[in-house]
């Protein structure tokens, strides 16, 4: 099991030990999540309902709330819908059976909650994942704080007597750095934004193996397509995000239906299957800056000739991205054997792909791809193999790093840091044998 932080090391923004209430009508279960978080020397807080819960945050400062989705009275959704009106700070995170995906789509809409996780827990991964939490809240409240000194710092600029050089070139180097640790700051949030999207998009991957880095590559051709259309820098980057999170509303998937290509469906489950762009769109449609990127994943079963999916779009009423994710999904799917039963080779992918151009794909982006495919520049990357021993802060990875039973763990270019290697020397120790982590020279 990982080793969380000791009560003198706190994330960044933190001086005492950060305080979480946990929620849950089970007593057993609190019980057990209690004796969990106790070694972490987190300060616990325990609310046997929602309505205890309110009452004691109208009280108390908490930085993390767990609940649980299943309560009487009020329900997880409701108490975390609430604690975002009341107390935004405050981070949400949701405990829920694989059965209550639309219940987790509503909390996710209303209770803005950071992240879900699926009862029964594993208890590695609970730590971690509320570890990830507190940092960002860490940094959540470090940026606050550079943001008011910085603005504190810019009044008194204003106030020098511009006679006074001495003093103006001091608050102006005290104003570099604080700009520099906000730009930091910044930078980490980005980061972590960047990573929690690619954890989303690695949920769906986690319950079918075979789909492993599917996000990802799909997500990496429909940003070069963009690329090579000459698309603007905030819609490549929409495009790049809606490729990760394409398969987020498969969440409530029977495991089998994941294994099944379109073609060998029955009418039940092609009505399932129907519905994964709209409830992926939904789960994101509460988040303003990720409108474009729910836009794009709703449409991207749309056909160039209105013969997709879910509302029949036709031609350049389906939006650009979508047409262009739909193409870089088909690529991808048509190679792992999830439109039809037989596999493709590359070559057969893109002749297959090329074939569709004017019914299937927008004539403009299947061009694109003719003139991508192929031709994708191929550096030569000079690389060391190491395990988790061999390890170093700074290193960057040079491929995918997937654990022995086919898992995305890293995806190629993440900046190894001291917790990541930490955590990846454990995962060696759980799984008995050695990683080969592929690094660059």
């Amino acid at each position: 099991m990982s080793e969380l932080l000791p009560a003198t090391g706190w994330p960044p923004g933190f001086t005492a030990a950060p305080v979480l209430l946990l929620v849950d009508d089970e007593p057993n279960v609190l019980s057990a999540l209690r004796r969990l978080l106790r070694p972490s020397g987190y300060q616990l807080h325990l609310a046997g309902s929602g309505a205890e819960a309110l009452e004691l945050l109208s009280r108390e400062p908490v930085d993390l709330i767990v609940s649980d989705m299943r309560m009487p009275g009020l329900s997880g959704a409701e108490l975390l819908a609430q604690a975002r009106a009341h107390w935004p700070d405050t981070l949400r995170i949701l405990l829920t059976g694989y059965a209550e995906v639309s219940s987790a789509i509503a909390a996710i809409n209303e209770g803005g909650i950071y992240r879900y996780i699926a009862k029964p827990w594993n208890d590695e991964e609970l730590l971690k994942t509320l570890q990830q939490a507190l940092e960002l809240r860490g940094l959540q409240a470090e940026k606050q704080r550079l943001e008011a000194l910085t603005a504190h710092q810019n009044a008194a600029l204003r106030e020098l007597n511009a006679t006074l050089e001495d003093k103006v070139r001091i608050r102006t180097e005290e104003l570099r750095i604080a700009n520099q640790e906000i730009s930091l700051a910044m930078e980490k949030l980005r980061k972590t934004f960047f990573t929690s999207v690619q954890v989303l998009s690695n949920l769906i991957e986690m319950r079918a193996p075979a789909l492993a880095g599917h996000s990802r590559r799909v997500a990496d051709v429909a940003r070069k397509l963009a690329e090579k259309m000459g698309l603007g820098a905030d819609l490549q980057h929409e495009i790049l995000l809606a490729g990760l999170l394409h398969d987020i509303g498969k969440i409530g998937y029977p495991d089998a239906l994941f294994g099944t290509p379109l073609t060998r469906m029955n009418s039940d489950e092609l009505g399932i299957a129907r519905k994964h762009p709209i409830n992926g769109a939904a789960a994101l449609m509460s988040m303003p800056d990720m409108r474009g990127v729910a836009d794009i994943i709703r449409s991207h079963h749309e056909r160039w000739d209105g013969q997709g999916f879910p509302e029949a779009l036709a031609g350049e009423k389906i939006p650009l991205g979508a047409r262009i994710l739909a193409l870089a999904n088909d690529y991808d799917g048509a190679q792992l054997g999830t439109l039809s039963a037989k596999r493709m080779t590359p070559e057969e992918a893109k002749q297959w792909v090329i074939e569709g151009r004017k019914f299937r794909y927008d004539p403009d982006v299947v061009d694109a791809f003719g003139q991508l495919i192929g031709k994708l520049p191929r550096q030569t990357i000079i690389e060391r193999r190491l395990s988790g021993a061999e390890l170093e802060a700074g290193m960057v990875l040079s491929r995918d790093l997937h654990s022995p039973d086919g898992m995305l763990l890293l995806a190629t270019e993440y900046v190894l840091d001291d917790l990541l290697i930490r955590q990846i020397r454990d995962f060696e120790e759980s799984f008995g044998r050695r990683l080969v982590v592929c690094v660059r020279v």
